[in-house]
């Protein structure tokens, strides 16, 4: 394959991967063909050969971000490797800026900056661009991980199809030893370097008494020589000493990093012992099942300082009659419960009360009884309205009365049943339901229908029966 007429050597560069390549063009591809639409890569596959084609490009030298930046990376390096790392692990890959900042480390404006370098590269494509709007949620940008026509021309990929679909189906033999080195470099993880500070530096007390060319003495008590000789003589090299031996008897040294002590389940303070006592309640007595937590909680602030369990609470409010119907429950156990402390202070009496209230024959009964509450109406118009028709009564046939005229069709119908037929079924629409429409529609067929409701409405209703559930209805 003939090389272009702009060609550039790549000169030789220290960066994460030393990858010798052959005279390419350069790698860069302007901010409008950096959609998937328009770009002339391939999409890969999988993360692993993708993280390929991204060692390949790190190790080239043939992109280079635009000098036109006053500040930002100058080369593609290994940090922006670590970025394309944790791209190649998302599917899809739809990355947030914070997810990436939290993974990697770095600010907000730097995991912008590799994204565009990776993008500028032809290994990131735009699917869908993310946005940011006033008062709504930002949205991600979806990307699909690309390989570059340079890579696959360097080293002799052999492709079928068209298209960022195309797929490898084979390799020349000369780029073989090169693509067995990138998936050894795509095998392993690339990681921050850590800085190690050299023990070998004087540290700043040392380079101040050199400086200074005074060292603070020493008695004769704590000195040590155990290579022999006098305690009085002096080294040429400068003045050591050394602990004494009673304070290394015990074999104990304070360590710059302590160890951290492994705890057990967290104690419950004041606050979460009240609403670990209102949840109790709540699920045990059978008044109290419509009750809030937080505000039991409050109430309960007094008897759960004092140390109260919930069958002494319960013991407590067996001493008076049980209640049929209690619309209010946290202002029915706030009467309950006032001077219940002073009554009952100690832990022994409460402890008596709780085994005479498991002994009587009303909390026996409360244990084989269910909890019957007041019954609420349904939600749906639909239901309201069969539970309606179950409940209405029935009307008696009579052989004195006056038989109904008998209709002969929907024209028989008056203006004001149609009205009120029609009024009815734009409700119903309204909120949801579509049976009363549909039901006409199936059985007097689509003219009478429209006679009916009309056009709109029963093409709207139709329409929603058939779509999905999600659907949102407009208004009239």
């Amino acid at each position: 394959m003939a090389a272009p007429a702009s060609v550039i050597v790549p000169a030789p560069r220290s960066a994460a991967d030393d990858v010798a390549v052959a005279v390419l063009t350069e790698l860069f591809v302007p901010e409008a063909a950096q959609w998937l639409s328009a770009s002339t890569g391939r999409i890969a596959l999988d993360g692993y050969s993708w993280m390929q084609a991204v060692h390949w490009v790190a190790g080239s030298g043939l992109y280079e971000p635009r000098r036109y930046r006053s500040h930002g990376p100058r080369s593609f390096g290994l940090t922006t490797v670590r970025v394309a790392q944790e791209l190649a692990e998302l599917f899809p890959c739809r990355p947030g800026i914070e997810y990436l900042v939290r993974r990697t480390g770095l600010s907000e404006r730097s995991v912008e900056y590799h994204l565009g370098m990776l993008r500028e590269a032809g290994l990131l494509a735009y699917v869908v661009r993310g946005t940011r709007v006033r008062g709504a949620a930002a949205q991600a940008s979806e990307f699909a991980r690309m390989v570059p026509v340079a890579f696959d021309v360097a080293l002799g990929v052999r492709t079928v199809g068209e298209g960022t679909g195309r797929r490898m189906t084979g390799i020349a033999e000369a780029g073989r030893e090169l693509m067995a080195a990138l998936a050894k470099k795509a095998a392993r993880k690339v990681r921050k370097r850590r800085v190690k500070s050299s023990s070998k530096a004087p540290s700043k007390g040392a380079r101040r008494g050199v400086d200074q060319g005074a060292v603070a003495a020493v008695s004769d008590e704590v000195r040590c020589t155990p290579m022999g000789g006098s305690s009085r003589s002096a080294s040429s090299a400068g003045t050591t000493s050394f602990p004494p031996e009673s304070k290394l008897a015990s074999g104990r040294s304070d360590s710059p990093t302590p160890k951290k002590v492994k705890r057990g389940r967290r104690k419950l303070n004041s606050v979460g012992r009240r609403f670990q006592l209102a949840s109790e309640l709540i699920r045990q007595v059978p008044w109290m099942g419509r009750a809030a937590v937080p505000r039991i909680a409050w109430i309960l602030k007094e008897v759960a300082d004092a140390g109260w369990t919930a069958d002494q609470v319960i013991a407590f409010l067996d001493c008076g009659d049980a209640p049929g119907i209690v619309h209010r429950p946290s202002g029915f156990l706030a009467g309950r419960l006032k001077g219940a402390v002073a009554l009952w202070p100690a832990e022994e009496g409460r402890e008596r009360a709780v085994q005479a209230y498991r002994d009587s024959r009303r909390a026996e009964k409360s244990r084989h009884q269910e909890w019957e509450g007041a019954w609420q109406a349904p939600r749906s118009m639909t239901v309201r309205r069969m539970v309606a028709e179950a409940f209405a009564p029935q009307a008696q046939p009579s052989d004195q009365g006056e038989s109904l005229p008998e209709l002969g069709g929907v024209e028989d119908l008056s203006e004001q049943d149609v009205a009120d037929m029609r009024a009815t079924g734009w409700g119903e629409f309204m909120a949801g339901d579509t049976t009363l429409v549909k039901t006409t529609y199936d059985a007097l067929g689509p003219a009478a229908a429209a006679h009916i409701f009309g056009a709109d409405l029963v093409q709207r209703a139709r329409k929603l029966a058939s779509s999905s559930s999600l659907m949102t209805v407009g208004r009239r």
